[in-house]
């Protein structure tokens, strides 16, 4: 697509680039952590986590962040043009929304069960810009599906493939990290925004999915806040059954 460079995507590309700068700086360090996806989810109710991590860069200073950046702008503009401004925004926020949900989801279990968690930085492959790549990625195969992308600038693949190699690049993620959550948000991600973009938000299933995914999490917080605390669900009724009559 050609024509102006969207605003918004200016924008977007600043606050990924501030917030990745102020990680390195000690009196502004504590933003960026307070904004990326960690276990304070759950564990604290920072719940705004879920759609703040994207937007926080992250990765070492260097020319493969940069790179990042680049790819998160070529893509982004095509897509910005072919959905418009709201549509724009609202599948990076969904998508990442959706993803944030199923990573977190997993690292309770993990916790619970005892699978443990990635060491280091949490869920490393959901973590800024990653996220927001895979979306646009997936958003621009999904609507391109013929169109031509040279991969790492030299072979050409069409658009559609990308859906699968940002599966394998994921799962090649995943084998590096151990961030098994992140690696399954980053698939949440991908399927989507494919979803999203194909139609099937039309068909209903769409808010019956949700409202699981949501009964779903208050079940797992339950189980999580009853094993940290030692808490016991009280049954109403007396021993033979019946109902206390002052439950209702």
């Amino acid at each position: 697509m050609t024509g102006p460079v969207p605003r918004d995507l200016w924008i977007l590309l600043g606050v990924v680039l501030g917030t990745f700068s102020l990680q390195f700086f000690s009196s502004t360090a504590w933003l960026p952590l307070l904004l990326r996806l960690t276990p304070a989810v759950w564990r604290s109710g920072f719940v705004w986590q879920l759609v703040t991590y994207p937007f926080v860069g992250t990765g070492v200073p260097g020319i493969w962040f940069l790179v990042s950046l680049l790819i998160v702008f070529l893509f982004g503009k095509d897509v910005f043009f072919q959905l418009g401004q709201r549509r724009f925004w609202k599948i990076l926020v969904y998508a990442a929304g959706a993803a944030g949900l199923v990573t977190v989801v997993v690292g309770i279990l993990q916790s619970v069960f005892g699978g443990g968690l990635a060491a280091g930085l949490p869920f490393p492959i959901m973590q800024g810009q990653n996220t927001l790549l895979a979306i646009l990625i997936a958003a621009f195969a999904t609507l391109n599906r013929d169109a031509t992308i040279y991969l790492f600038f030299v072979l050409p693949i069409q658009a559609k493939w990308f859906l699968l190699l940002e599966i394998l690049f994921a799962f090649m993620g995943f084998l590096g990290t151990g961030d098994f959550a992140g690696f399954l948000g980053i698939c949440t991600a991908v399927a989507f925004t494919f979803g999203y973009l194909t139609g099937w938000r039309r068909t209903g299933w769409s808010r019956e999915l949700s409202l699981r995914a949501q009964q779903l999490w208050f079940r797992l917080r339950l189980a999580w806040l009853k094993r940290k605390r030692g808490l016991q669900v009280v049954k109403g009724g007396d021993e033979e059954g019946k109902k206390d009559p002052w439950v209702h």
